[in-house]
């Protein structure tokens, strides 16, 4: 079976040969383990899931000067500025950075308005394309990530000046996820139409108890935004698979999720919600991406532990007749040992061992 034989598998709840399996690491743990192992972590263990290159601006493509937002931040250590205007002062911690959002003082409409948001849709999908032939050529699965909505208004916005907006300058918001969900259905269409398995998106809208903000208010605002944006790229290719990502508890709008077409839920946190209970529930409307805890398991179990994990989630959850790919819920920091991450890839493809 290869590798997009076995990724389509496992999203379809057909039988697997194996269990899928991927994780990420940040760049000192990567590094820390490219010495001690000799090679890449990706070339010994390569993930069964990735995705490749989306959109890229056309040629002569000039990104929108954003420093104007930050005269208190320009040219501090540690300053940058991504490409959707969002500042990040870094404190010397590794990949977590202070936000500091463009518009976090704006006082009326036309801020909003004036701020300017790359438009995709002048951009080209020649490299997405390229990647998609390349990889199913190569009998690989072929995925594109989209972006996010509720992530990227807050992070321009300011997160309590944008939860803010949500509950009484309701059009504030609107005007960005607007904007925003745009982008990302030209994304979706590109994706589609160049044969993409899979588009990733997603937003954190949870923490570890509930959601960020009431179930209805996302449902009024983000759910439809995000619909419009699965639907646009199931009319071209109704068979494309979409994978949500939110950390935290989004029991409360699962039903939701899959009403407007997710076909897969990461990253399941374990300390969370319960991937047990959350399968019986849904059965073989959901499949599931992460299980295994990146606040528990990976960076405080033993080795032995993390095996055990892995064989609990493969049988509770009857992972060889698919639906199941087991990856660490988040990205792995550095303290996580070495012996743990071989021995989660050593139990995924052993898991009976």
């Amino acid at each position: 079976m290869t590798n997009r034989e076995l990724f389509l598998a496992f999203a379809r709840f057909e039988p697997v040969p194996r269990i899928p399996r991927r994780a990420s690491y940040t760049s000192p743990l990567a590094e820390r383990l490219k010495q001690e192992l000799g090679m890449e972590i990706h070339h010994r263990y390569p993930p069964d899931a990735d995705v490749g290159p989306g959109l890229t601006p056309p040629a002569g493509y000039r990104p929108p000067d954003y420093t104007p937002y930050f005269p208190d931040y320009v040219g501090k250590p540690g300053f940058t500025i991504d490409g959707n205007g969002c500042g990040h002062l870094s404190h010397g911690y590794y990949h977590f950075t202070e936000y500091i959002s463009p518009l976090r003082k704006a006082s009326d409409f036309c801020e909003l308005e004036q701020f300017p948001i790359p438009d995709r849709s002048t951009w080209s999908d020649t490299a997405m394309r390229e990647a998609v032939r390349k990889a199913h050529e190569e009998g690989r699965q072929a995925s594109v990530f989209l972006g996010h909505m509720y992530e990227t208004a807050w992070q321009i916005r300011g997160y309590e000046p944008f939860l803010e907006d949500l509950l009484v300058r309701r059009e504030w918001a609107e005007y960005l996820l607007d904007r925003i969900a745009a982008n990302n259905r030209v994304s979706a269409i590109a994706a589609a139409r160049a044969g993409c398995d899979a588009i990733w998106c997603g937003d954190d809208i949870a923490n570890q108890n509930a959601m960020m903000f009431h179930p209805d208010l996302w449902r009024a605002v983000m759910k439809p935004r995000w619909a419009s944006v699965f639907e646009a790229a199931r009319s071209i290719k109704p068979d494309i698979l979409i994978w949500y990502h939110s950390d935290g508890n989004v029991s409360a709008v699962l039903d939701d999720l899959i009403e407007i077409g997710v076909s897969i839920l990461n990253p399941v946190q374990p300390e969370c919600m319960n991937p047990v209970d959350i399968r019986k529930r849904y059965g073989k409307r959901l499949a599931f991406d992460g299980c295994v805890g990146t606040q528990t398991t990976m960076p405080f179990g033993t080795p032995a532990d993390v095996k055990r994990v892995v064989r609990e989630l493969v049988e509770t959850l009857d992972g060889f007749n698919g639906g199941l790919m087991l990856s660490p819920t988040h990205v792995l920091e550095p303290e996580v040992p070495t012996a743990n991450i071989l021995a989660f890839f050593e139990a995924c493809d052993n898991p009976l061992g």
